[in-house]
């Protein structure tokens, strides 16, 4: 049997952090293994407690979770970072994928949403629901990105950064475009270079904004 997956959950609203720790100490799988209640508190504990994945919220006092994630960045990148989030906060989602948050979760999400969000980020992975993709993407293009702002990526790459976008596993690109896994990550390699981003997530964000999806 796998290890379980080490969470931490930092919202300065106590009923979120005990809803998560209920929903998560009754699944297999999960282990929380601390609870922060602004970003300063998250980045400490996470420097103590190593967990795998963090439950981050934007807005908190002190340091907000978009401080947080940019240090934790810097300072633990082999820690992943899912948004803890509302619908109003297009923005600062934005920003914090660009900062390199593996993905969002709404406060209002349903379990199994919760569960396969957290797998996937701790596998490295972005898994995020289509109706707050659109969100991201209308943001993007919202932000009044020049048509003429580009990029170099290839045909190839464009195809897979489509699949991407739409949610799509590595397994799941190569089987499409009847190209290899291995294949497949060596384009989002690419990818990754010609954008200046280091996931996924970031790299749909900063697409959207420069009108490539």
């Amino acid at each position: 049997m796998s290890a379980p997956i080490r969470i931490l959950v930092a919202d300065d609203h106590l009923i979120i952090r005990q809803g998560l720790r209920l929903i998560l100490e009754t699944q297999e799988g999960f282990e929380l293994v601390g609870e922060a209640a602004d970003g300063a508190e998250a980045v400490k504990l996470c420097g103590e407690l190593k967990p795998d994945v963090v439950l981050m919220d934007l807005r908190m006092p002190g340091m907000d979770g978009l401080t947080a994630i940019e240090r934790l960045r810097t300072e633990q990148p082999g820690i992943a970072v899912v948004i803890l989030t509302t619908f109003n906060e297009d923005d600062l989602m934005m920003r914090g994928l660009r900062l390199g948050a593996k993905g969002y979760l709404l406060k209002d999400t349903d379990r199994e949403t919760l569960f396969n969000t957290i797998q996937a980020a701790s596998r490295g992975e972005t898994l995020l629901r289509p109706e707050i993709m659109s969100r991201v993407l209308a943001q993007g293009q919202a932000g009044g990105a020049p048509a003429s702002i580009q990029t170099d990526l290839t045909v190839r790459e464009l195809e897979v950064l489509r699949g991407v976008a739409q949610g799509e596993r590595s397994k799941e690109i190569a089987f499409r475009l009847g190209i290899t896994e291995r294949t497949v990550k060596a384009h989002l390699a690419s990818i990754y270079n010609r954008l200046g981003v280091d996931s996924r997530a970031a790299a749909i964000a900063v697409a959207s904004q420069r009108g490539i999806l």
